[in-house]
């Protein structure tokens, strides 16, 4: 653990960052790396610092005050559960499929960890500029499932490290699912038993944030990345959270509609698979499903909504999961084609 002599560090002010890292041994006194302030992360201060050699690493220090509309705050602390997590899956995923963990700061609420190499492109950008690639989702559901395997499979070992879900909660539970019951009384019901649900399950390792924004392909891997929420939980909640942004996706582009909805049923099969069908089996999958429905209503009507829908595509998608409330599918394959089906109008 490295104690830092700065008061309040910003580490997008670069003059106080480059002082931080001569003084703090991370880099020789007389070098100076290009440092880079990297966009779009709304729960942290994110800079990448390219060392003369070549070297790089990414920086990355949480906010007590997340960057959205609505008010939304958590524990600045929550980074060093993501050096926890970025811990054990270097162990738990496949090889380079997760960035190493270069030092950590207590007193900064910072860590820095290896950059990924260039060239590299984030997935959820290559998806919405159409390039769906089988390859790609196919290996996104692999990635998962052997996270959630290896992870149930060493559940007691993990266990001290992964004391409670309070970030998971704070970032995820309430801004998507409380925020969401409270927009929506038709959901409320529905929203509020998946919270108990959810809670009363430690079963693997669960991301949190498991999408395709947090996914950077080089040289055609996988890497994936923000790992602040990691907490022991239910499976179905990563499966949900990912299934939702496919779905979406098919939502947003019409034209690749029916090709994002194969992609979604494929995913599951591919997880399932590197998971190992009798681990959970069929409870797993409605559980899923429940997630996915949730998760759908949220990233429309909760705290932090999916911003390349238009407002229109947000009333749609909400009309057609509350639609399919009334009488909620339990297999990912029904579910993919009732909520295609809800969104033509059928």
């Amino acid at each position: 653990m490295t104690v830092s002599i700065f008061a309040a560090l910003d580490i997008e002010e670069p003059a106080a960052l480059l002082a931080y890292l001569r003084q703090g041994g991370h880099i020789a006194p007389d070098e100076t790396p290009a440092l880079e302030t990297l966009a779009g992360g709304v729960s942290s201060r994110t800079v990448r610092v390219t060392r003369p050699g070549g070297e790089a690493w990414v920086l990355k220090q949480s906010l007590a005050r997340l960057r959205v509309r609505v008010e939304w705050y958590s524990d600045p602390v929550r980074v060093h559960n993501e050096a926890t997590a970025l811990r054990w899956l270097q162990q738990l995923a496949p090889p380079g499929a997760v960035p190493a963990l270069i030092f950590e700061d207590h007193a900064q609420h910072l860590l820095a960890m290896q950059a990924v190499p260039q060239p590299h492109a984030n997935w959820k950008a290559l998806l919405l500029a159409g390039g769906l690639a089988g390859r790609h989702v196919l290996a996104f559901g692999r990635l998962l499932g052997a996270i959630h395997r290896q992870s149930s499979e060493r559940l007691a070992e993990l266990t001290p490290d992964f004391p409670n879900h309070d970030f998971f909660e704070s970032l995820r539970l309430e801004p998507y699912y409380r925020y969401t019951a409270g927009q929506l009384p038709a959901a409320a019901e529905f929203l509020n038993s998946l919270i108990d649900e959810t809670l009363a399950r430690r079963l693997a390792l669960v991301h949190g944030d498991y999408s395709p924004k947090n996914i950077l392909i080089h040289a055609d891997q996988l890497i994936l990345l923000d790992h602040e929420v990691a907490h022991l939980g239910d499976p179905a909640f990563d499966v949900g959270f990912s299934l939702t942004h496919l779905l979406s996706k098919a939502h947003h582009l019409p034209a690749q509609r029916a090709a994002f909805g194969q992609a979604a049923e494929a995913y599951w099969a591919a997880y399932t698979q590197e998971l190992g069908a009798v681990l959970w089996g069929a409870e797993l999958e409605a559980r899923a499903v429940r997630h996915t429905l949730a998760c759908l209503l949220a990233r429309v009507a909760g705290r932090s909504p999916l911003e390349y829908l238009t407002p229109e595509e947000r009333a749609r998608q909400q009309a057609a999961v509350l639609a399919l409330l009334a009488d909620a599918p339990v297999a990912v394959a029904d579910l993919t084609e009732r909520f295609l089906h809800q969104l033509e109008g059928r």
